[in-house]
């Protein structure tokens, strides 16, 4: 049986824009209410998901949310015409109006924590999608995602679903962004790490006093349970509170893992040698490499400001791995330099790829945003929608579904405009006959 990391990236949404939401999210508050290129951005995701297909890897799509979110207005009291509920919402809570407007979904990594068959109790790859309940923009996608989730993996007998998790703070989940697995190969049973950044009913430990701590430990655990995931399979890091308030939102942004590898920034975690100990013990006598990039060769600040954690590292056929980067990490005279050295240790990674995602990146989310990795060995690949998987043919056609629907600018006005509200909804509707996902969108079910 062969095993396979599938990557599923998180298609941009024909509404893309910066609107600055995210507090704690540096590159999100800095380019807060600039002109975005929806097509751009779409353009550079598929370019990057294409590349990766090229290199041999098995490389899919998750559709985008319905933004602006007109139910979520009308719940809010807005009423009358579509037209009418976006130019009162527009003018009369402007902050309310961007939130539901927000393209945040093209951060993937944040839809769901996923748990292959190979941890699990069941035998199936479990999904539990994110309720990302600490910003208002975010906590408006769970339910679409988990449709969109079911669409992708419809097939029972290998995929399990849940619901997210109650919709508090004290059960906030941020989704794969702060998880992570290890193992020797895909399909062998390997180490679950869920990173939070707090205790939600224990006010005593440490915790960030800037910025929020988005993922809590009990979120984690109740993933772990929802999964049916063994003790010595799973664990708990803290996040390390003080990155928190430098602007490290997600563990993502501070640490990254592959197969045996984990690559992670010296400031990274709270007791990190507790905690790494504890990976290390578990993850038994295979060979396993902890990559720690000392504070004095990059600075969190220009780890936050490149996203060098904030990258992909794959398995490439020839079982050497490779890091996908943004471009930004190139352009940075540290961090250039780190790469450069890294690909002549002793480690399984041997080359760096660098992308253009700047669309995405200043909105807040590099490479690694853009992907929700899911193991799957091949009948489980074989019960996945395959018309959510990208080859040649499936490129072209989303790239020209991209030009038939997508503006080249989008600026912070247009957003109030129905007729773009029409236009995406005519988008999403050819696209969800194109990956056959069926009905996900509330205007679909209306």
């Amino acid at each position: 049986m062969k095993h396979f990391e599938v990557n599923f990236d998180g298609l941009v949404g024909p509404t893309h824009n910066y609107a600055g939401l995210s507090f704690g999210n540096v590159a999100s508050q800095s380019n807060a209410n600039a002109v975005s290129s929806p097509r751009q951005a779409a353009k550079q995701g598929l370019a990057k998901a294409k590349a990766l297909a090229d290199m041999g890897m098995v490389q899919g799509v998750l559709a985008p949310q319905e933004r602006p979110d007109i139910n979520t207005l009308r719940r809010l009291g807005f009423t009358g015409s579509d037209a009418t509920v976006l130019e009162n919402a527009a003018k009369q809570a402007p902050k309310v109006f961007l939130a539901c407007c927000s393209a945040s979904s093209m951060w993937t990594a944040n839809a769901a924590t996923v748990s292959p068959s190979a941890d699990t109790a069941d035998g199936k790859v479990h999904f539990t999608p994110a309720n990302l309940t600490n910003k208002f923009h975010r906590s408006l996608e769970p339910e679409v995602t988990g449709r969109i989730l079911r669409g992708t993996f419809a097939n029972e007998k290998y995929f399990a679903h849940h619901t997210h998790l109650p919709d508090n703070e004290h059960f906030g989940d941020e989704g794969a962004a702060n998880h992570t697995r290890l193992c020797s190969q895909y399909g062998h049973a390997g180490v679950e790490l869920f990173v939070y950044g707090r205790y939600a009913f224990d006010s005593s430990k440490p915790a960030p006093q800037r910025y929020p701590a988005r993922q809590t430990l009990e979120a984690s655990q109740a993933i772990a349970r929802l999964h049916g995931l063994e003790d010595e399979s799973v664990v708990y890091i803290q996040q390390n509170p003080d990155v928190i308030d430098q602007g490290v939102f997600h563990n993502d942004v501070i640490a990254v893992g592959n197969q045996n590898v984990l690559f992670y920034h010296e400031q990274a975690f709270h007791n990190a040698s507790t905690a790494l100990n504890e990976v290390k013990q578990k993850f038994g006598d295979n060979p396993l490499h902890f990559i720690e990039v000392p504070t004095s060769q990059v600075s969190v600040l220009d780890a936050v400001k490149t996203y060098l954690f904030n990258t992909q590292i794959i398995t490439l056929p020839d079982n050497t791995m490779a890091i996908i980067a943004p471009s930004e990490c190139q352009e940075n005279e540290a961090v250039s330099r780190y790469l450069e050295e890294l690909v002549t240790m002793n480690t399984p990674i041997k080359q760096v790829k660098f992308f253009d995602v700047k669309q995405s990146m200043r909105n807040g989310g590099g490479p690694a945003c853009l992907r929700l990795r899911v193991a799957l060995n091949d009948a489980e690949l074989d019960a996945v929608n395959q018309n959510t998987l990208l080859n040649d043919t499936q490129f072209e056609r989303l790239n020209a579904w991209v030009d038939k629907h997508y503006r080249d600018q989008l600026s912070e006005d247009d957003l109030r405009d129905p007729q773009l509200l029409i236009e995406s909804r005519t988008a999403l509707d050819e696209l969800t006959q194109l990956l056959k996902l069926g009905s996900v969108y509330p205007f679909q079910q209306a």
